[in-house]
């Protein structure tokens, strides 16, 4: 904040390095990452929150906002660049998160997921590429600056439904599929007395990511929500300034464009 002159909220600071960094940490290296290589549930649950809720904690402390208000003019532009390239625009979309999420989570049915929890070196990118694509996804819906009208809120408010309702289709086929999907089970070794069986350990990672995937969206809902009501309420002061004669023109703009 030096180029500013100000300062930077506490709680920002706090919200960033205790919720953001803090819970990454937790999930790296707590129970989740030191058992992730051979129980399902730790690993699709570690994945699930890696996506879901470390970016929603990271983004509290409101990173973009700090580095617009921090950095020089030259990496401000590069940063304003990016966040208004292609790239951004579409993995920022309302319609991106929840097709990823879907695509994501989809690996979890195939032998895949069995391959991924086994390498090493992929363990280490997705303890990095997860977070990093959920914080791609979540930062426009936080720090946003383009003004938006309550007509395309709305299109995002019913899309987190959609959502809603996607994130927990491999959840939900975890849960009810009678047999271990992955193939791990055919290279299972001898196992602590207190493991779940590998059918047992595949519902409980279908349960656990059925309920993280369902209880992330909900803040995303009431942010949305809360962003709606202050654009309409906004929109609907512009109307009220507007003069008798300029809302006239208005409505005879708005039927010509109609007719044509």
């Amino acid at each position: 904040m030096t180029r500013a002159g100000g300062t930077w909220p506490r709680r920002r600071t706090a919200a960033f390095v205790l919720l953001g960094l803090g819970s990454y940490s937790v999930i790296s290296f707590g129970f989740l990452g030191a058992y992730s290589h051979d129980l399902r549930f730790a690993f699709t649950t570690r994945i699930a929150l890696l996506l879901f809720a470390v970016p929603a904690l990271l983004a509290l402390g409101r990173p973009v906002r700090l580095a617009r208000a921090a950095l020089p003019a030259g990496p401000l532009r590069s940063l304003e660049n990016f966040l208004a390239s292609r790239f951004m625009r579409v993995v920022g979309s309302a319609i991106f998160s929840p097709l990823f999420a879907l695509a994501a989570f989809a690996i979890f049915l195939t032998p895949l997921a069995f391959a991924l929890r086994e390498s090493g070196w992929a363990e280490s990118l997705l303890t990095l590429a997860v977070p990093l694509a959920g914080l791609l996804m979540i930062l426009p819906v936080f720090e946003g600056s383009e003004m938006r009208t309550s007509l395309f809120i709305t299109a995002e408010f019913l899309l987190a439904f959609v959502e809603l309702i996607l994130d927990a289709i491999p959840g939900i086929v975890l849960r009810i599929t009678g047999h271990v999907l992955d193939g791990g089970h055919a290279l299972a070794t001898v196992a602590p007395g207190w493991f779940p069986s590998q059918l047992r350990d595949q519902q409980l990672s279908g349960d656990l990511l059925w309920f993280i995937a369902e209880v992330a969206d909900i803040p995303v809902l009431i942010f949305l929500f809360v962003r709606w009501s202050r654009t309409d309420r906004r929109e609907a002061n512009e109307l009220d300034e507007l003069s008798d004669d300029e809302m006239e023109r208005l409505t005879r703009e708005h039927l010509r464009g109609a007719r044509d």
